[in-house]
């Protein structure tokens, strides 16, 4: 599916000085990706055809609004489908599971919906295609990660975890000409390259995926970012604190030379000091924030005199996925 996703890195927006004023610099692409949106509208359909309670295993997106606007709806969320009673319905997270949740949830003669993003299930199908060719995979990504849990769960034999450059020297293969390196969704690009060129030397022969594996959202959010960043005295980055592509844009902001970033979940975590001495705001949305948050930002932005604000746009997402199955007759 990935190949025929393009990064879309195509239009820019120039930067247009302002002399002596205040100014916001609004990242595009920003907030929800296509994965993000799937899995939240399955979770509404869900509500609308089956009525509340309907459970969902983990978070359904990283983000505390979404979470919390569901919960409200009637969305019980559980950890593991044990708490889940049995008959009844769960939905997956956009994140993704191991097959042995899937039997765990069959034990329970619990009826299922999956919502995790076919990003990521594309990941789960090279994991298992390489197990199969008896490759040891080298598997970048966060440790505790849920998407890096159901990833390694595919082939639990053949997957090693690499959290980072620093990994990977404890990494040992059984073989060093079949070796290949996947990695989570999420990652800062700049980053999964550092960590993919320090495994590179220690295995000459490391294989690559057959295609990029970091999502075409995280790449377009990261690339945005890096363009208004320079301009930038300080980047509010619209997320929550367990999304790991948010936390990612915060450093991207940084390492392109933004002289302060910060995250927030809500506009009033945005401290006013911040903003002393401060000419040109960057605000952007990690890929799981709905547009209402952002819009409260700037808002709050507003009222502190920055009132001007220019989009910076370096790629534009027009990607749909369909729902599951069990939903698509009821899709708008």
């Amino acid at each position: 599916m990935s190949s025929a996703i393009p990064l879309s890195i195509g239009t820019t927006s120039t930067l247009t000085p302002v002399a002596a004023g205040k100014r916001v610099l609004l990242a595009e692409p920003r907030g929800y990706c296509a994965g993000v949106d799937r899995a939240v509208e399955t979770v509404e359909k869900a509500l609308e055809k089956h009525g509340a309670p309907i459970y969902v295993r983990k978070e359904i997106v990283h983000n505390r609004h979404v979470v919390e606007t569901l919960r409200e709806r009637g969305v019980i969320f559980v950890d593991e489908t044990d708490e889940v009673p049995e008959g009844e319905l769960v939905v997956f997270s956009a994140h993704g599971v191991s097959p042995a949740v899937h039997a765990d949830a069959a034990e329970r003669n619990l009826r299922t919906i999956d919502a995790t993003c076919p990003l990521v299930t594309k990941v789960h199908q090279e994991a298992k295609r390489f197990a199969r060719d008896d490759y040891d995979i080298l598997l970048i990504g966060h440790e505790g990660h849920e998407e890096v849990e159901g990833t390694a769960g595919e082939a639990p034999e053949h997957v090693q975890l690499v959290d980072g450059p620093d990994a990977v020297d404890k990494i040992t293969v059984r073989d060093e000409s079949k070796v290949i390196w996947l990695s989570q969704t999420t990652l800062s690009v700049d980053e999964t390259m550092e960590t993919v060129a320090r495994l590179r030397e220690k295995f000459p022969a490391l294989q690559d995926p057959p295609s990029d594996d970091i999502c075409y959202a995280t790449q377009n959010r990261q690339v945005a970012v890096k363009a208004m960043a320079p301009e930038c005295d300080l980047v509010i980055v619209v997320g929550s604190r367990n999304s790991s592509n948010s936390v990612r844009l915060v450093e991207v902001a940084l390492g392109a030379g933004a002289k302060a970033a910060h995250l927030v979940d809500y506009a009033r975590e945005v401290d006013p000091a911040w903003l002393e001495g401060v000419r040109t705001v960057g605000i952007t949305s990690g890929a799981s924030v709905p547009e209402i948050l952002v819009r409260g930002v700037l808002d709050m932005l507003a009222e502190h005199g920055f009132g001007e604000v220019q989009p910076v746009t370096t790629a534009n997402e027009t990607l749909v996925f369909a729902l599951p199955r069990e939903l698509r007759s009821s899709r708008r």
